[in-house]
């Protein structure tokens, strides 16, 4: 048997992280680097960015980063270019950068539906398109981490107003098992998370409305996400030791969704 130490360990892997400047794409950007991957991180603005490599600096790790805006088909391409370029192939591709949008349905503006199914799940096809033509097919290897969410497992309730979210989160789980199954053959997982409720600037708002404890109350674990319970998870599917694990979509919610399954 292999050491499991050396399984999660990624020295000399290479990893780009879009929404990379803060939240769960930090965190993650964390997890990655402190097992030895060269990171690049990407957001649309530089100072967040610059930000953002000063905290993974002051804890040893090194990361550069490309300011893009992932609703612009030029700024996907550039990104790809620019992250290759940076790290000379991408072995880890989280796809992170994404929006929301709360409007009663009968009232959603179509314009932000747009907005968001842009960002959250066409942005993820063509920057995997991208990155797998170019990095990953060629070397016959490749990680994908998609972040979807719980709101793409199951319906919401009159409270969370976010049928364009949900919507496209769904997207993201089927795009996952429908990017594993085509790109299997050449040595790529593909996988995603789906993060209940952490601190984030995306749910700042329903939290300041709804309160921590309102939203922990129906979760088995009664609480919610913190800064470090998505790494072990990113952790697994970017390294060997989750080689064969593909298509998979991980909750990551203290339970809430099983309880819901359940019920």
């Amino acid at each position: 048997m292999g050491s499991v130490k050396k399984a999660f360990d990624l020295t000399g892997k290479t990893a780009l992280v879009t929404g990379g400047s803060r939240g769960l794409g930090l965190q993650i950007a964390e997890a990655l680097g402190e097992q030895g991957a060269r990171i690049v991180l990407s957001s649309r603005k530089a100072a967040d960015l610059e930000q953002a490599q000063a905290h993974l600096a002051g804890l040893g790790i090194q990361a550069d980063w490309v300011a893009a805006d992932n609703s612009r088909d030029d700024d996907i391409k550039r990104l790809a270019d620019e992250a290759i370029a940076k790290l000379g192939r991408v072995d880890i591709l989280v796809n992170n950068a994404g929006a929301t949008w709360g409007a009663p349905t009968e009232d959603h503006p179509v314009e932000a539906w747009d907005k968001v199914m842009n960002l959250n799940i066409r942005s993820l096809f063509l920057l995997s398109q991208q990155i797998g033509k170019r990095s990953m097919i060629p070397n016959k290897y490749g990680r994908v981490i998609n972040l979807a969410s719980i709101a793409g497992l199951r319906g919401s309730t009159g409270e969370m107003q976010t049928i364009a979210y949900n919507t496209s989160k769904g997207a993201v789980v089927n795009f996952t098992r429908a990017l594993a199954g085509g790109w299997g053959r050449y040595g790529i997982t593909v996988n995603a998370l789906a993060p209940g409720f952490f601190p984030s600037k995306m749910t700042k708002g329903t939290i300041a409305a709804l309160g921590v404890e309102k939203l922990s109350a129906g979760v088995p674990l009664r609480r919610i996400g913190d800064d470090d319970d998505l790494k072990g998870a990113a952790l697994l599917f970017a390294s060997d030791a989750g080689k064969h694990i593909t298509g998979q979509i991980l909750a990551v919610d203290g339970g809430l969704t099983a309880v819901l399954s359940a019920s």
